[in-house]
């Protein structure tokens, strides 16, 4: 032992680690350490590096995106950030699309292309097409893409479009404007497809 004494650094190491409970989307993230701290500490929350929210140890929302990173520290302490821990959020398939091509009236007799697109995380496992005649309904595709051929101003039952993946599902009906054809004369007859319960 010098006779100086002994020196030593102490060193500020909280221990800090963003836990992530809850469910697909309804998620709560704490900040938990692995020391205690004295009195009640201040606690400061930061989103892919920024500053968001102070005073708690605990952040809940139903609206976390997807890939954002979240990370925490004690006031006064702000350069010992704990790890961040980046968010992954699941969801049914919202925002579902359906794109006719060719677009605009469409004469009888033709071919229309429909495409579906949704938004989900994970993506859509299965786009099905389904056609309602007279209450009762009928699969008639299944894939992202679906042609009819030949359609008919008398087609006037519905379809729609169906996204499904592992959380949920949501469908969304199809509009189609058809120009009826008697002979060489075009009678324009707005035919709408659609579900109807």
């Amino acid at each position: 032992v010098s006779e100086k004494g002994i020196y030593s650094d102490i060193v500020f190491s909280p221990g800090l680690q963003v836990k992530v409970t809850g469910g697909h989307q309804d998620k709560t993230l704490t900040c938990s350490t692995t020391c205690t701290l004295t009195d009640n500490p201040t606690y400061i929350w930061y989103k892919n590096g920024h500053k968001v929210k102070e005073d708690t140890s605990s952040l809940y929302s139903d609206s976390f995106s997807d890939a954002d990173r979240y990370s925490c520290a004690v006031e006064g302490h702000e350069d010992l950030h704990s790890a961040e821990e980046t968010l992954t959020v699941t969801y049914g398939p919202k925002n579902t699309s359906v794109s006719v091509s060719p677009s605009g009236e469409i004469v009888e007799g033709s071919s229309v292309n429909l495409t579906c697109s949704s938004d989900a995380n994970p993506p859509v496992d299965k786009y099905t097409w389904y056609k309602i005649t007279y209450k009762n309904m009928s699969m008639r595709h299944s894939g992202q893409r679906y042609t009819i051929h030949n359609i008919s101003s008398e087609d006037r039952e519905g379809y729609y479009c169906e996204a499904l993946n592992i959380i949920g599902r949501e469908t969304i009906p199809v509009h189609i404007n058809v120009i009826c054809k008697y002979d060489t004369v075009y009678f324009l007859c707005t035919v709408t497809l659609q579900i109807s319960f």
